[in-house]
């Protein structure tokens, strides 16, 4: 693949302003090389945003708000719709500068650009139901009801693992609900937001769409705490660490603002003796081997009955076998690299402690050399026997290590899932209604997605994505999540001649 033409397609050039008030460009901060960890190469470099850089963004989005809640919500709906279309057509490049820049398969950065147009269709029929309730007044001649209104400026700040996708699961319900968004991109991955950007601009222009409704802050860590700590950005919508969304949440909380986060996850994948192998296997395998295990519901631990133990143990250990790892632009690869060479130093340590804590290392790891392999980012995918007491299983390293365990008892294995501060994802594997009904009730799983004969790295943009404890507690995309994004009023209408006061009160005038 020409990744040249690409980068052309996508208006990326040799170096590119961080920062973008729609179109407009600034960023006077040093600047950042972003590298490819499928080759090791520089692909471009991106400046970063100062102080007054931010100032100029937010006094620009803010003014912008003022207009655009003043749209009707079907006409804000109509221009996401256009930016899916114009995402279609761009499909094919963005999908490719996923994979470069992150390192994920082309496949999966198809895929997440997927997701992407996926949300600007919700959105568009989100738009026009951005329902409120009636409700029965306790007063004479009054009624109720209540309805949302657009909230503000919203703050996101996204990961390098979906550098696209995450993005716009927030703006495209953001724009619909009336606000305005101010992106801090992964600084790993910033040449994805700049290719989103210019995408938009493009649509935002053919249809006079204030420039401030989107805009681009690249930089470091002290950029994202400018977000978190400005009263202007009501919202601020965070995924990464755990470790990031605790100090992200802390900032928030001070000046009592609202924090929709999602963070960790260390997702587990039961399977009982009434589970079909042939769904079994591939979940697995995917679940912990796509993205070099870098997704938020990547499968962690395969907690697996005594009785089919050896059988689900010898098979996973069989299709590691078939795993292709080489550049993820070669489509007969399944994984790529690492994101850099500190999550690789990361992968070995957590190797490292799975032997020193009594592990057993079924499939083991290692860093790739020779030729192919020289930005020392490509690891083996492994497998390792283990007790879920175990510090290191109880940790989430994002890296594709998949850690297997026995149960006995449904009800064990329950346990055993829950047994984590982290709470995203999970699923089981099973034919038996009566383990099924039992996972997905209060006493089953205690994460914010529970699956049934389906893996742990599927999520369904019509369904709200998120999860419990340590992941953070927001929701995102489908159902009502929209909800984070608006501001709920309620109201109470007297259509009466007089005014009836509380405990019958009354004034002689």
């Amino acid at each position: 693949m020409d990744i040249q033409k690409v980068l052309t397609d996508l208006g990326i050039k040799d170096t590119n302003p961080g920062v973008m008030i729609g179109g407009r460009t600034l960023g006077l901060g040093p600047h950042i090389d972003s590298v490819s960890p499928t080759d090791g190469k520089i692909i471009a470099r991106v400046t970063t945003s100062t102080s007054e850089d931010y100032e100029v963004v937010m006094d620009a989005t803010s003014k912008a708000f003022i207009e655009w809640k003043k749209w009707s919500a079907p006409e804000r709906g109509e221009v996401v719709r256009q930016f899916g279309d114009a995402l279609r057509e761009k499909k094919k490049s963005l999908g490719a500068l996923v994979s470069y820049e992150m390192g994920k398969s082309y496949q999966e950065g198809l895929g997440e650009v997927q997701e992407m147009i996926d949300i600007c269709d919700f959105a568009l029929g989100q738009s026009r139901m951005l329902y409120g309730l009636t409700m029965h007044s306790e007063r004479r001649n009054h009624r109720m009801y209540e309805q949302y209104h657009p909230l503000g400026t919203v703050g996101i700040i996204s990961a390098f693992n979906f550098p696209v996708a995450v993005w716009c699961w927030n703006t495209a319900l953001a724009w619909v609900s009336g606000d305005v968004c101010v992106w801090k991109p992964s600084e790993k991955t910033p040449l994805c937001a700049i290719a989103c950007q210019n995408i938009w601009v493009e649509v935002a222009e053919a249809n006079g769409v204030p420039e401030g409704i989107s805009c681009v802050v690249n930089g470091d860590y002290k950029v994202g705490e400018m977000l978190s700590s400005d009263r202007r950005v009501p919202l601020i919508s965070a995924t990464g660490s755990t470790r990031m969304g605790k100090i992200v949440a802390q900032a928030v909380a001070a000046r009592l603002g609202r924090s929709l986060l999602e963070l960790g996850g260390n997702n587990a994948l039961i399977i009982t003796p009434d589970a079909d192998l042939k769904v079994v296997v591939p979940a697995a395998v995917f679940g912990a081997v796509g993205t070099c295990g870098q997704r938020c519901t990547s499968t962690r631990r395969v907690i697996v009955h005594s009785s089919i133990y050896e059988k689900v143990k010898d098979q996973l250990t069989q299709a590691y076998k078939q795993v292709r790892i080489g550049d993820p632009l070669d489509e007969n690869n399944h994984v790529g690299p690492l994101i850099d060479t500190l999550a690789v130093d990361g992968y070995l340590a957590a190797l490292k402690a799975v032997e020193e804590q009594g592990g057993n290392v079924l499939v083991p790891g290692g860093v790739l050399e020779g030729e192919g392999y020289e930005s020392g980012c490509y690891v083996r995918p492994a497998i390792a026997e283990v007790n879920n007491q175990m510090q290191i299983v109880q940790h989430e390293t994002f890296a594709p290590i998949l850690y297997i365990m026995k149960y006995e008892t449904v009800e064990e294995a329950i346990a055993m899932q829950n047994g984590v501060v982290q709470g995203l994802s999970s699923a089981i594997m099973t034919n038996n209604l009566r383990e099924a009904e039992l996972f997905l009730s209060a006493a089953g799983s205690d994460c914010g997605i529970a699956n049934v004969n389906i893996g742990t790295s599927g999520a369904e943009i019509g369904g709200a994505f998120g999860g419990e404890k340590e992941t953070g507690g927001g929701r995102e995309s489908g159902s009502d999540a929209w909800k984070a994004y608006m501001r709920r009023q309620t109201n109470t209408i007297n259509y009466g001649k007089d005014l009836p006061l509380a405990q019958g009160i009354k004034f002689d005038l």
